[in-house]
């Protein structure tokens, strides 16, 4: 059963182009069904096997586990997909998902930083006392300025940033490139750090002389993910380092985040997205037209920028009721 879902990920990766993030929420969330079907009392000997029974039995695990129904609304979308490439490549007689409806899991409100606390943050994460520092204040700079994904972010190449045009290049969902302005102040953090900062962090050789054992046993971990081997690049190329030279996470980052929301006083919890969020919250307050939001974030539909107006909407109510004599 596995060597099926090993071809619908190689499909994802070849035919469809879907990134290595998109190909290991897959995987994480077939692992989920096929580790569900193996623990069955009677497993099924392969997926023609597996009938809407089967399917039920896995929905309601979910739900007696807890899953959100965000979660389990993007399971079932997994499995969905991969029965139905299963069927159109003949594999299965029988699609058992063919009528299972998926839940709606409800949308849910982006939250974004007020710019208090961005202000905060900020001016927190300027106070550097190592290189260390100076990559996440610049990270953070960038983050905000450009309204960018977390992995757009840590795959950025120091080749993705001009400087002298106040730019940063990003390829994001889809494989949709995009070229997004910064303002002055992130020029500034990111050029401090790319000059004083990141030379202190580049290791000699770094993954180019590797024994040759260690190259085939890592070149075998990556032939199941070829999506992954698509859009890995050298860390010699990398704009943010971690401090072994390699390029920095989005774990790692995250946890950096974390320290400085601390550090800055920011009682609230704090993501990464909740930097794109406030990006494109501010730019709307600030009177930018949602089509150019839409065009820096990177989406492919208004509809998916539309979100962002219920916190616009918000706001005007709350100006109002402070503005208005009779409010």
């Amino acid at each position: 059963m596995l060597a099926e879902l090993e071809r619908f990920l190689n499909y994802l990766a070849v035919e469809r182009g879907s990134s290595g993030h998109t190909i290991a929420a897959y995987r994480n969330d077939l692992t989920t069904l096929t580790e569900f079907l193996a623990n069955q009392h009677r497993p099924p000997p392969n997926w023609s096997g597996v009938g809407e029974q089967d399917i039920r039995a896995f929905l309601q695990d979910l739900d007696d586990r807890g899953y959100a129904a965000s979660t389990r609304s993007r399971k079932i979308a997994a499995s969905k997909s991969f029965f139905k490439y299963m069927k159109d490549e003949q594999i299965i007689d029988d699609n058992p998902l063919a009528e299972v409806r998926q839940p709606r899991s409800g949308q849910s409100l982006p939250k974004a930083l007020s710019l208090d606390d961005v202000d905060q943050l900020l001016q927190t994460a300027s106070n550097v006392n190592s290189a260390e520092d100076a990559r996440d204040a610049a990270m953070v700079e960038l983050m905000y300025a450009a309204g960018l994904r977390v992995s757009e972010l840590v795959g950025l190449d120091l080749r993705d940033v001009d400087l002298d045009a106040g730019t940063v290049r990003t390829i994001g969902k889809g494989s949709r490139e995009r070229i997004v302005p910064i303002y002055d102040a992130a020029v500034e953090s990111v050029s401090e750090y790319v000059t004083f900062s990141r030379p202190s962090q580049v290791r000699p050789g770094n993954q180019r002389h590797q024994r040759p054992e260690y190259q085939r046993a890592a070149n075998l971990r990556h032939t199941h993910a070829l999506s992954l081997q698509k859009t890995q690049k050298p860390d010699q190329n990398a704009l943010f380092l971690n401090r072994r030279g390699g390029r920095i996470t989005r774990q790692a980052f995250w946890l950096r985040l974390n320290r400085l929301a601390i550090r800055a006083g920011i009682s609230s919890k704090i993501t990464p997205h909740m930097l794109r969020h406030s990006f494109a919250t501010h730019l709307l307050h600030g009177g930018a037209s949602l089509r150019h939001v839409q065009e820096l974030l990177g989406h492919s539909s208004i509809a998916t920028t539309q979100i962002y107006t219920h916190l616009t909407n918000e706001h005007v109510r709350n100006e109002y009721a402070k503005a208005h004599p009779r409010a």
